[in-house]
């Protein structure tokens, strides 16, 4: 009887201690740029339920991603790699992002860490790049049906019927559908709100992976209407803008499918494009508000810490462009809000971070073992103190040779033939003011240099990439 007792005690004791864990609630919203209204953009989307989370919690002001497209950034976000060593620097399919070297086999998904060490993981919508194809989560909701609901035939927007564009995208702008409950965001919300209702005897990582505003840029007509067009504001643009660049700034970033602000001034169409865009954000943002509501009224309320983030950054006019996919601020600067159990409300930080920094800051805040691959650091000094100083930039990836190194005040660009651009991002938001050539900033181009990584993994052979066109032949004549 007395070891039947044992037994029984150390069963309840050590479901005890997995229960003590805290819970985590991990919310990813794709291509969400600077225009919540908490980031101070150039223009402020109504943002009210991100803007609470961002009160309740650690406003990372100056977050930045490792990529700025889907693919790689969200497998260095999973595995906790940087793209410069795990091959991972331009799109790939999920079940590919291990496959790339030695390193990456040996990666281990964030969901799988956290089931080694006792969690229940649950996930639904857009989580890695293909939602959960790679099946690293116990349960996973398949409201990722890619980027619809869409109408027969496009509003604004088809490069296939435009002279002169070569490619395709699923850019479009209006609005679509009729009702909210059509919106695969809306889904996903509910999928959600319906675990945060249910009994979970485990301590459980819940990803919510939201959708909008990814392209197609269509919300009900209610959301539209929240935006008037003759109250729309559009982003700085200066039409010269590229006259200070070198010529691997123009390569890299080329997205040839896409529209161009020019062509969006000229159709009158650029105003409609912003209040499509601010539509979904404000559409998002009310399903963020529906999830942390569902938390707030669960039993899992005091603790579950929250994540916020979007994988990168996007160009809504600025530069001529509308596109992510370039080491522009306005690419790679992304929203991260981190919402301790019982931490310091209110904060903002304005030390360069990283998405990356995500893995090892929620295994800190769990009590779980280190996971000594994970490449970020631990942001929990900045949730103590908002004000701590950082010891090291931001680090993004986009084609191997290319990095932009960003810390509190500046910006550095390095191509992979040598050539750089150098901005003061407190003098020049806009990135309008190329200072390579100053000889007045040639020492903190040179500090700043020293951060770059010396050596590059090859870029992995499962990278399936075809949208710009010199990094498309670069993949064809196989020199990458």
């Amino acid at each position: 009887m007395k070891v039947i007792l044992t037994v029984v005690m150390s069963i309840v004791l050590s479901g005890l201690k997995a229960q003590d864990k805290p819970n985590v609630l991990f919310i990813a919203i794709d291509d969400l740029n600077d225009f919540v209204n908490c980031m101070d953009g150039a223009i402020h989307a109504k943002t009210p339920n991100i803007d609470k989370l961002a009160k309740a919690g650690t406003l990372f002001f100056n977050a930045h991603c490792q990529a700025p497209i889907c693919g790689p950034s969200r497998a260095s976000i999973m595995t906790g790699l940087y793209p410069v060593n795990s091959g991972n620097y331009l799109q790939l399919n999920d079940t590919d992002i291990k496959q790339s070297n030695k390193l990456t086999a040996q990666a281990i998904f964030m969901p799988d860490y956290f089931e080694q060490n006792g969690y229940k993981t649950m996930a639904v919508g857009k989580i890695y790049h293909q939602g959960d194809r790679a099946k690293t989560f116990d349960e996973y909701g398949s409201m990722f049906d890619g980027f619809g609901p869409k109408p027969k035939e496009s509003f604004k927007y088809d490069p296939r019927k435009i002279e002169g564009k070569v490619g395709y995208t699923n850019t479009d702008w209006g609005a679509f559908p009729a009702n909210d409950s059509l919106m695969t965001d809306y889904k996903s919300a509910g999928w959600a709100i319906n675990k945060l209702q249910q009994k979970h005897n485990d301590p459980f990582f819940l990803a919510v992976g939201f959708v909008s505003p990814h392209v197609p840029w269509y919300a009900p007509q209610k959301w539209f209407d929240m935006y008037p067009l003759d109250e729309i504001q559009t982003p700085p643009y200066k039409p010269n803008d590229f006259d200070d660049i070198p010529l691997m700034g123009y390569l890299v970033s080329e997205a040839p499918m896409m529209p161009t602000t020019e062509e969006l001034i000229a159709q009158n169409e650029w105003k409609k494009m912003i209040q499509a865009y601010l539509a979904c954000i404000s559409f998002v943002d009310a399903q963020v508000g529906k999830v942390i509501d569902a938390l707030e009224n669960s039993g899992y309320a005091e603790n579950t810490v929250v994540v916020l983030w979007s994988d990168h950054g996007y160009h809504l006019g600025e530069k001529n462009r509308v596109a992510k996919q370039a080491l522009w601020e306005r690419d790679t600067r992304t929203v991260l809000i981190i919402k301790e159990t019982a931490g310091t409300k209110n904060q903002i930080c304005k030390a360069p971070v990283q998405l990356i920094d995500m893995y090892p800051t929620l295994t800190d805040l769990c009590g779980l073992p280190t996971y000594n691959l994970a490449e970020g650091k631990s942001l929990t000094p900045f949730l103590q103190n908002p004000d701590a100083a950082s010891s090291r930039p931001a680090l993004s990836f986009y084609g191997k040779g290319n990095v932009a190194v960003r810390d509190e005040r500046y910006r550095l660009t390095q191509y992979e033939d040598g050539s750089i651009e150098f901005y003061d991002m407190e003098n020049d938001p806009n990135e309008w003011n190329n200072l390579a050539k100053e000889e007045k900033v040639q020492d903190k181009i040179t500090e700043m240099k020293s951060y770059i990584p010396e050596k590059w993994a090859a870029t992995s052979s499962y990278i399936n990439y075809n949208f710009n066109p010199y990094f498309k032949e670069k993949m064809r004549s196989k020199k990458y």
